[in-house]
C-alpha cells in the first residue's frame, strides 16, 4: 500500500531535503505540491515523477487520497499550516522547528490526539552519521559513565546583513533545535538549562551565536553554535569515566545534496576515513587503548519510512509528543528575560 503524501511549500526545504528521500521510497508517492506562486522552470524537473502542481491550498487539503501533508514553509507559518492540515483530517509532517511557542505546540499535539492523526517535526538530524556514531560509542558504553558531551554546528561567515527578523529566526530556533532535539531523543527532559544566547555579527539581527547547557543527574551537555568559527571544533567530544570520544567533521548528507549529488548516486553522504572519531579509553588492565568507530551511514528519508510505518501499520512515530514539547520549552525559554540565564524545568 502506498502513502499518498502532499506538501505545502516548494523552496530549497522540499527541494533539497525531503523530495531526493522521499521519490526513491516505493512505498511513498508525492501527488501534489502547493506553492503560493508557481515554479514552471523548477517544476519541469519533476516531469517523470507524475507529480501535480498547483496554486490552490483547498486542491490539496480536500484531496481525500493525501494521507500525509509535509508543510516545509517560513517558521511563522508552521502553526497556521499545520492547525488547517489537522482540521482537513491530514497527518502532518512539519520542518523544524515545530511551533514558535509551547502553547502553539500542545494545541497542535492535542488537536492531532482529538483527531487520531500523526503529527510531529521533520528532526532529520537524527539520522546524520556522527550522531549515530555518538549513539553507538554511548550505548557500548566505550568511555563508561557520561561526564560531559560537547556538541557543535558551526560556520564561519562573516557577513551578517541586516534584516528584520523574529526570535525564532536565529540560530537557536533554527540550528539548536536539531542540537537539543538529538539530546534529548537520548536523556529526555533535563533538570537545568543554563543559557547564552547572542547575536556576534550584527547587533541588529536575531541570534547567530548560542551556548547552552543541559544538566542531567550525573552529567550535563554542552551545545554550541557560532558563525564565527574560522578553525573548526570536533563536532562531538564525549568523556566519560573510562575515556573520551572525539569526532570531527558533520554528517556529509547536506553537503552532497548541494553539490547534486542524490541519494541513490554512488558514494553519497559517506564520511572519508580521516573523519571516523576516536575512543580513547584505559582498559581492565590499566593499558592505554584507541578505537576508531566507522561513521554509519546517515539516512534523513527514515523519517518517512516511519512514518509510513505509523500511519499505514499503526506503530510508535520517531518523535514522542514529550519530546516535541520538551524541545520547544527549551528554545522558546531561552527568550524569556535576560541572558545568560538558568532556567529550571520542573
Amino acid at each position: 500500500m502506498k502513502l499518498k503524501t502532499g506538501f505545502i511549500g516548494f523552496g530549497k526545504s522540499t527541494n533539497r531535503y525531503h523530495l531526493p528521500y522521499v521519490l526513491k521510497r516505493e512505498n511513498i508517492e508525492v501527488k501534489k505540491i502547493y506553492n503560493r506562486t508557481r515554479k514552471e522552470e523548477l517544476e519541469n524537473k519533476y516531469k517523470d515523477y507524475d507529480i501535480e502542481f498547483t496554486n490552490d491550498l483547498n486542491s490539496l487539503l480536500e484531496d481525500k487520497e493525501i494521507k500525509l501533508v509535509t508543510i516545509c514553509t517560513p517558521h511563522s507559518t508552521h502553526f497556521e499550516f499545520a492547525k488547517l492540515c489537522l482540521e482537513h483530517n491530514k497527518n502532518v509532517l512539519i520542518e523544524k522547528p515545530f511551533a514558535t511557542t509551547l502553547e502553539e505546540a500542545k494545541e497542535l499535539l492535542n488537536l492531532a490526539k482529538d483527531k487520531g492523526l500523526i503529527i510531529m517535526p521533520y528532526q532529520n538530524r537524527r539520522f546524520d552519521g556522527d550522531f549515530l556514531a555518538l549513539k553507538e560509542v554511548i550505548n557500548k558504553k566505550y568511555v563508561g559513565d557520561i561526564v560531559e558531551i560537547e556538541s557543535h554546528f558551526d560556520y564561519y561567515r562573516p557577513e551578517s546583513p541586516t534584516y528584520n527578523g523574529k526570535y525564532y529566526d536565529g540560530s537557536f530556533f533554527g540550528l539548536g533545535v536539531h542540537t537539543v532535539d538529538q539530546i534529548v531523543s537520548i536523556f529526555g527532559r533535563p533538570k537545568k538549562v543554563y543559557y547564552d544566547i547572542r547575536a556576534i555579527r550584527n547587533k541588529n539581527n536575531p541570534d547567530d551565536y548560542y551556548h547552552v547547557e543541559l544538566f542531567y543527574d550525573s552529567f550535563k551537555v554542552i551545545l554550541k553554535t557560532s558563525h564565527l568559527v574560522k578553525s573548526p571544533y570536533p563536532k562531538f567530544i564525549l568523556h566519560g569515566t573510562k575515556g573520551s570520544f572525539i569526532k570531527y567533521g558533520i554528517d556529509k548528507q547536506e553537503e552532497c545534496l548541494k553539490a547534486g549529488i542524490m541519494p541513490w548516486d554512488e558514494g553519497f553522504g559517506l564520511d572519508p576515513e580521516e573523519l571516523y572519531g576516536k575512543v580513547t579509553y584505559v582498559d581492565e588492565n590499566g593499558q592505554d587503548k584507541e578505537i576508531t568507530i566507522k561513521t554509519p551511514l546517515g539516512d534523513y528519508g527514515r523519517v518517512y519510512d516511519n512514518l509510513y510505518d505509523a500511519i499505514i501499520n499503526g506503530k510508535d512515530k520517531l518523535v514522542k509528543d514529550e519530546e516535541i514539547l520538551t524541545v520547544i520549552e527549551i528554545l522558546e525559554s531561552g527568550f524569556k528575560g535576560e541572558n545568560p540565564k538558568i532556567y529550571k524545568f520542573e
